[in-house]
């Protein structure tokens, strides 16, 4: 089941999630001592575009694809960003075709023997795959945020996904090599609406709202009820998060 592809979900998507990912673009021009841009990037699972926007700053011609119609719509038209409707295990892309291909959150939603190989087929010889995340983590300094949490997860359970593991072996087989992996942490500012805004993006909401089981006005209702106690009249507050970083690359 794809979970971004009803338009509702993909309106809320766009409106809701932060722009963290130049973070991550810092942490990949450190890790790969970037001096100057790549020629060609493609960003896989790209959604309504923030993770495409953000790798201007590292490659001169970017695409970005993904299955959901309605996500694609609303990314950005954008100089030297071009966008496509496609499953990761079936790029329409040539071989040997990008530099660097990244994917922002969305590695555990895929076939990974079948993806990888496809990422194999269109990146160039010693072009990158880079795999990131930004778990969401709790609130800064507020000690009453993990027990909301567990009510919330209670409540809007997590749907199953695969866990995203890279090692020697499995990548090795489809013709890459791991370089390494970085964990950092950072952190991101949400006022109480911008914080249900973003609640009401992940995957364990819209199965529930896009599954009929709930609407979307019944759970902003309940989602700003149990969360605005913990703001305390502060106009924002501090949320942490946690990202995962995976470089492979592809052999000669």
């Amino acid at each position: 089941m794809n979970y971004f592809s009803e338009k509702t979900a993909a309106q809320r998507y766009a409106k809701g999630r932060p722009y963290f990912h130049l973070f991550i673009i810092d942490r990949i021009k450190d890790f790969l001592e970037i001096t100057e841009r790549f020629y060609s990037a493609l960003d896989v699972g790209c959604g309504t575009g923030l993770s495409t926007i953000a790798l201007k700053g590292i490659a001169q011609h970017i695409s970005g694809v993904d299955a959901s119609v309605e996500m694609v719509a609303l990314a950005p038209k954008e100089t030297g960003i071009r966008y496509f409707v496609a499953a990761a295990e079936n790029l329409p892309f040539k071989t040997n075709e990008f530099d660097l291909l990244t994917l922002s959150q969305v590695f555990h939603w895929l076939d990974p023997d079948r993806f990888l190989v496809e990422a194999a087929r269109v990146l160039r010889p010693n072009g990158w795959l880079i795999a990131y995340d930004n778990y969401f983590s709790g609130m800064v300094t507020n000690s009453e945020f993990h027990g909301w949490y567990k009510e919330y997860l209670a409540r809007y359970p997590v749907p199953p996904r695969r866990e995203v593991a890279f090692t020697p072996e499995n990548t090795a087989a489809c013709g890459l090599r791991l370089r390494g992996r970085e964990r950092y942490d950072n952190t991101i500012r949400f006022s109480l609406e911008g914080l249900v805004d973003y609640l009401i993006t992940q995957s364990n909401v819209i199965a529930l709202v896009e599954g009929r089981q709930e609407s979307i006005e019944e759970t902003r209702i309940w989602l700003t009820r149990v969360v605005e106690p913990m703001f305390s009249r502060v106009g924002e507050k501090e949320f942490l998060f946690n990202a995962p970083i995976w470089y492979l690359q592809r052999a000669t």
